[in-house]
């Protein structure tokens, strides 16, 4: 007890713990996205229950890994290098190299599952006659059981991320607790919205498809130590957002200025 009222004391625990929460809400928003596509595959009643379960194995995962911090920072621990590296940058680091950990393998798989899933998905998003496989978002063909393993794998990577982002930020766990736990009842409260969206908005699914390609080849990159800030990573996507927005508003409104014309129309033909 005294030390959780020390750090409720503590104005920089406070800090630490705001801008935890910031930045596990906006990795959350990655894992958020990929629930929300494949759950749209379903029929529309195991829709929500996709994403509940999906978001619930997420915060499950998170809170297994904070338990298990000492195994989850030996991850970090080379496995096997290759003894290749890059010319050194001017922060003294090589761009690449080629000693990886199981956290670089985890992350290496994730973002080639990533990349190859949201190629797949965009073939089938702008193939004009679809083949009809599980791959086919024309229409809900992946089964459920098919959904929730996707769903899992990929929270494992994102899960990972998430919380070795949270143990170098603190060092206290009951302040990488609250983050989560916070970060992960926003995901479940915007799931519903943003997947509703996506499914209204088609053009949106093609840029969410973008968004899991670049998330992908950065996980790659990371894994082979190519360190591409995040604030980069989130600074494209929200620009990218903005601009659709400006795009779904304008179509808004030309078919709302198309619809009063054509109701006007009949209009002056019913008075003639």
């Amino acid at each position: 007890m005294d030390g959780i009222s020390a750090l409720l004391a503590d104005p920089a625990a406070w800090a630490a713990l705001v801008t935890l929460i910031v930045m596990e809400v906006v990795l959350g928003i990655d894992n958020l996205i990929f629930i929300s596509i494949l759950s749209n595959k379903l029929p529309e009643a195991q829709r929500q229950k996709a994403r509940k379960i999906g978001i619930s194995l997420a915060l499950i995962l998170r809170l297994a890994l904070l338990f298990s911090i000492a195994w989850l920072v030996g991850l970090k621990a080379p496995v096997f290098d290759l003894g290749i590296t890059g010319p050194v940058g001017a922060h003294g680091e090589p761009a690449f190299e080629t000693s990886f950990s199981w956290r670089d393998l985890i992350l290496i798989a994730g973002g080639l599952f990533l990349v190859w899933k949201a190629t797949k998905e965009i073939h089938h998003n702008v193939d004009p006659e679809p083949n009809g496989d599980v791959f086919d978002t024309a229409r809900a063909t992946l089964g459920f059981g098919a959904a929730i393993v996707q769903i899992l794998m990929l929270d494992i990577v994102f899960s990972i991320d998430s919380i070795l982002t949270a143990v170098g930020m603190t060092e206290h766990v009951a302040i990488m607790m609250v983050a989560v736990v916070v970060a992960v009842t926003v995901m479940l409260v915007a799931a519903d919205p943003l997947a509703n969206f996506i499914n209204r908005n088609p053009t949106v699914v093609m840029l969410a498809l973008g968004f899991l390609l670049m998330i992908g080849a950065v996980l790659i990159a990371d894994g082979f130590g190519v360190h591409v800030p995040k604030g980069y990573i989130y600074a494209a996507m929200a620009f990218s957002a903005g601009v659709e927005s400006l795009n779904i508003f304008a179509r808004r409104r030309k078919a709302r200025a198309a619809d009063q014309k054509a109701g006007g129309g009949s209009g002056d033909v019913t008075r003639h």
